[in-house]
């Protein structure tokens, strides 16, 4: 059973998205069920989507045409990343503008979802947050992002992509960017990046089992593996110039850019079966220890002032961080 009264302020038909995605996730809701299709529908009329959409071009893009990587957090790559995690009505026409216009404008050559659009800016955290929003958005069976998706799988497996010394290589990897197989990413300096590998399983994890490639099943494991390597819950993972992890790991945020916390750590093994793993205890124990006397979970990292909307003040109650944390604690068999 879940808080009663918590589960009902997360309901709110004021807040659609969060409405939506607590009828999927914590009611099991179908997606053909009246009422979440409506809160979807809404979610465009509503704040933080009403903000976004109302900055869009009418060629689809934010800012200024191109890739859209830059200016963070206003470009044109971060509203549909943000678009899939606020459960925006993917079959809303600006809402397909602005992916089509991604899928067209965003991807390198080989496919792959790219800062630059070309090779070099080939990165796991852009790849992760682009596959999982559009396949939140309901663009699963676009050619381009199966491309992308398969992309994606095959650069942390290495599957017919040469090393970065090849330069005679067609497809290989660079110095720059994803570098090497693993999640080896120049951003973490040549070691393989968490920030990456957690986005990059979330998208994956997303693609239905019957429809996952083997290089998809592939990859998921290597991610799987690379995250269990330690504690999920320290995030002590392999840091490029640091010597502690960042300590953004352990604020709970939303919306969500290549800064990952604990907690979508959290989400990408509990959204593929492991949400009773024993090595995923202290993960419960931290995500408990943050609960309110009240059942709810604060909003303690944010991007206010950089984003086209404004979330919530800091320090206080969430309807998005207690999303996440119900949802998680649910997939643990935790009763909250």
């Amino acid at each position: 059973m879940m808080s009663g009264a918590v589960l009902d302020w997360l309901l709110e038909k004021s807040d659609p998205g969060v409405r939506a995605l607590a009828l999927r996730d914590l009611l099991g809701a179908p997606a053909d069920d009246r009422q979440l299709l409506a809160a979807r529908r809404a979610s465009v009329r509503a704040s933080p989507v009403r903000e976004i959409l109302a900055a869009q071009a009418p060629e689809g893009y934010w800012v200024k045409p191109g890739p859209g990587y830059a200016p963070k957090y206003t470009g044109t790559v971060w509203q549909v990343i943000f678009l899939g995690q606020f459960a925006a009505d993917g079959g809303d026409r600006r809402v397909r503008r602005a992916a089509d216009y991604v899928l067209d404008h965003s991807r390198a050559p080989a496919g792959g979802f790219s800062a630059s659009a070309t090779p070099g800016g080939l990165i796991h955290c852009l790849q992760g947050n682009l596959g999982a929003a559009l396949l939140e958005l309901g663009f699963g069976d676009d050619p381009r992002l199966r491309q992308a998706l398969d992309w994606l799988a095959r650069s942390i497996t290495g599957e017919g992509i040469a090393p970065n010394t090849d330069k005679t290589a067609e497809v290989r990897y660079l110095k720059s960017a994803n570098s090497a197989p693993g999640f080896v990413c120049s951003a973490n300096n040549q070691r393989p990046c968490a920030w990456g590998a957690v986005p990059a399983l979330d998208a994956l994890r997303r693609v239905p089992p019957r429809r996952r490639t083997t290089s998809m099943r592939l990859a998921i494991e290597t991610g799987v593996k690379f995250l269990f390597s330690r504690d999920p819950a320290a995030a002590d993972y392999p840091m490029g110039w640091a010597s502690k992890p960042n300590g953004s790991w352990f604020k709970f945020g939303y919306p969500m850019g290549y800064v990952c916390d604990v907690l979508r750590t959290a989400e990408a093994l509990v959204g593929l079966g492991y949400g009773r793993d024993p090595r995923l205890a202290k993960m419960r124990e931290l995500i408990l220890a943050k609960r309110r006397s009240d059942g709810r979970w604060d909003l303690e990292y944010d991007y206010a002032g950089k984003t086209w909307f404004d979330l919530g003040r800091k320090h206080q109650a969430n309807k998005w961080i207690t999303l996440r944390c119900m949802r998680v604690l649910k997939g643990m068999g935790v009763t909250v």
